[in-house]
């Protein structure tokens, strides 16, 4: 806008200075005639003040028509054919610069498109080096992936921030949301939105406290849908296994079935003991009847038949009835000791704020669940305000002693402190004190203070049959499953303003509408949108979820997005897809096209939905604005054709994601060679745009 009021300026300069020029000329010609002539000349002037208008509209406009000629060749030519030659030097598949209307221009233009071809052959060689020198890199790294894609667990790698840096479409089915179009699982996202952050927590704890091959932490947990998920948890460390964890592998499985089938065998299993009663009692009372001495042959026969046959139905019915106790479906897994106490002292010493002294017998080994063991024992140590804790864990015979001790002033345990929920910081945990003690098939009990001896509490927890065996160490054979880059942790504490745009995760979207007003109550139809991820448009994670808007659609907009109200019947309402969309979007920048149109209609939606969506927006139509000031359209195929992207399935929600998503991504390194290279930067540059002024 201010380009175009300094243009017009320019061009009405002429004018301007030719009617000062002439007004001028006609004071000194009446100013220096006879003073009787005055009148005479002034008259004689006035005659001719037509032909002098003309006169002026016509050199004014000539001037102006060689002014703006100038313009367009000196100023707009150069800028426009600097803008092309600056995305032919980002892009070299970007189209040639077309030939400027400035002859003096061609010349130039042909020689950035000679070099700009010479540019691209250089880059297609060098692309063809990389490409054979990485052939064995990415023939490893399929291989991975393709033996990952058939295992019948869910596999998710996670980088040591704990970002999803690969998944299989096992774990995809498992963690499934309502709308699977929203993809709960996505590369880069946080695993603690998919599972219990606290046992993700404990599990890190667990992994960071023992080596690789030590600690494998595993752990039951429930979905929002009911299902219950076994996950393992697997550390990756560098190759000769010292330093840091630099990333962790959850294995996961679908219990659910087992455990309802085993719930079920054992409610069978409490039936058939309590129905077996009655045999038993008709078993003992023929037994009695036998030990009476003159119970004659015929009577002995008949009540020793009644015994064999009962025995012989009850064997018949428990071998049909019991159910299988095999693998716990809450499982243990074998620890040791030392690292059992690292992990419970640090969680008690959070909850209570006191140093936890620690004792034990050296090289002993626990099977345990160790999230619901430190848990118990934080919470009970912040219940009951225990001071100076203490932690000691000794042999037992084939069991172990794990105690809890504490200063004698303080609060002893109250009565019914072992069915009392277990709390955390959190909010309470589905397991008491007793149930922590069952599940470990052991028992837990208080011992109060007595002379020279602190009061405790003591579990009794199984010992581990033996050490787990120890993985073989590195080797010159060691076989190499992989060779990308998956466990670069990433810089999460930085603000999100000041993180260049290249290491953003972005959620790319549109969407269609029934009209263009949602204030006079237009409704949105179709939401469409897909990710990029450390700079790379993820096609796979997708949504597109068409919607039921609770009214007509006016035929004159169908041609356009080609939605029916035959296609949207049925189909969910706003106010069940946008928290799908959310959840789908969370945790990165939203960026659209023309994004405040669409922003408009999620705004206009969060009284009735309660969903905002309050994440940073950049819009490529303000970011093309700011790149390419000099050209007159931003619309999406315009900036397609200028950046050479191929178009297809445009007017549909996720085909103008897509089309935008491309853009965006060619957006970026032009951006940054202007020195535009955060997020905050790029959020102030689009300020400056006139376009974001337009309000809906």
């Amino acid at each position: 806008m201010r380009r175009l009021r300094r243009l017009h300026l320019l061009l009405l300069a002429p004018a301007v200075l030719l009617a000062a020029w002439e007004a001028v000329a006609l004071f000194l010609v009446i100013a220096g005639a006879e003073p009787g002539a005055r009148p005479v000349l002034m008259q004689a002037l006035a005659g001719q003040a037509p032909a002098l208008a003309l006169w002026w509209l016509a050199a004014a406009g000539a001037a102006a028509f060689g002014l703006y000629r100038l313009h367009q060749a000196l100023i707009i030519g150069p800028a426009r054919l600097a803008d092309a030659a600056r995305v032919l030097a980002e892009d070299p598949n970007a189209p040639p610069i077309p030939m400027p209307d400035a002859a003096a221009l061609r010349g130039v233009a042909r020689a950035i498109n000679a070099l700009a071809q010479k540019n691209a052959a250089l880059r297609l060689e060098t692309d063809r080096l990389v490409e054979a020198a990485t052939a064995a890199a990415a023939y490893q790294r399929d291989q991975l992936a393709a033996l990952m894609a058939e295992m019948e667990q869910g596999v998710i790698v996670c980088n040591p921030d704990g970002n999803i840096l690969f998944y299989n479409e096992r774990a995809s089915a498992l963690l499934s949301p309502q709308f699977p179009a929203a993809h709960a699982v996505g590369l880069g996202r946080s695993i603690e939105t998919l599972l219990d952050p606290a046992l993700v927590a404990h599990a890190r704890e667990v992994l960071d406290t023992g080596t690789a091959a030590e600690a494998t932490p595993r752990f039951v947990t429930a979905l929002a849908d009911g299902r219950l998920l076994r996950v393992g948890i697997v550390g990756v460390r560098p190759v000769n296994a010292a330093g840091p964890l630099t990333g962790f592998i959850l294995l996961l499985d679908d219990i659910t079935e087992d455990h309802r089938a085993r719930t079920d065998r054992d409610a069978r299993a409490a039936a058939l003991a309590e129905t077996m009663r009655a045999s038993l009692a008709s078993v003992r009372t023929a037994l009695d009847l036998l030990d009476y001495p003159d119970l004659g042959q015929e009577d002995r026969a008949r009540f020793e038949a009644i015994v064999r046959d009962t025995v012989a139905e009850m064997g018949d019915r428990l071998a049909a009835e019991t159910p299988d106790n095999g693998d716990n479906p809450w499982p243990l897994h074998d620890m040791r000791a030392e690292d059992l106490i690292a992990v419970a002292a640090r969680r008690i010493n959070a909850a209570v704020g006191a140093d936890v002294a620690c004792a034990l017998d050296a090289g002993m080994w626990l099977r345990v669940d160790s999230f619901a063991m430190a848990s118990a024992l934080a919470f009970l140590a912040a219940r009951y305000g225990m001071k100076a804790p203490a932690l000691c864990a000794r042999r037992a015979g084939d069991w172990a002693h794990l105690d809890l001790s504490w200063q004698a002033a303080s609060t002893h345990p109250a009565v019914g402190w072992q069915v009392e929920p277990v709390r955390t910081g959190d909010g309470v945990l589905p397991f008491n004190v007793r149930d922590v003690a069952e599940r470990h098939g052991g028992e837990v009990w208080s011992v109060p203070a007595q002379e020279q001896e602190r009061p405790f509490i003591r579990f009794l927890l199984p010992l581990a049959e033996g050490r787990p065996q120890t993985l073989a160490g590195p080797s010159a054979s060691r076989p190499v499953y992989y060779d990308f880059d998956l466990f670069k942790a990433g810089a999460e504490h930085r603000a999100l303003d000041d993180r260049p745009l290249t290491d953003i995760s972005y959620t790319v979207f549109d969407t269609e509408t029934t009209g263009l007003n949602p204030a006079d109550g237009d409704e949105i139809i179709q939401i469409g949108a897909t990710r990029i991820v450390n700079g790379r448009l993820l096609k796979a994670e997708t949504f597109d979820q068409l919607v039921d808007p609770g009214r007509s659609i006016p035929e004159l907009s169908i041609p356009i997005h080609g939605i029916t109200p035959e296609m949207v019947r049925g189909k969910p309402r706003i106010g069940e897809v946008l928290p799908a969309f959310r959840a789908f979007a969370a945790g990165t920048v939203l960026v659209g096209h023309n994004v405040a149109f669409d922003m408009r209609f999620l705004q206009m939606k969060e009284a009735q939905t309660g969903i905002r969506f309050d994440q940073p927006v950049l819009d490529t139509l303000l970011l093309a604005s700011v790149l390419y000031p000099h050209e007159a359209s931003h619309g999406l195929e315009a900036m397609a054709a200028r950046l050479g992207i191929a178009t297809s399935a445009r007017h549909s929600a996720l085909g103008d994601a897509m089309a935008t998503a491309a853009i965006f991504l060619k957006l970026i390194p032009l951006l940054v060679s202007k020195g535009i290279v955060t997020l905050a930067e790029a959020r102030k540059a689009s300020e400056a745009s006139p376009y974001a002024r337009l309000r809906y």
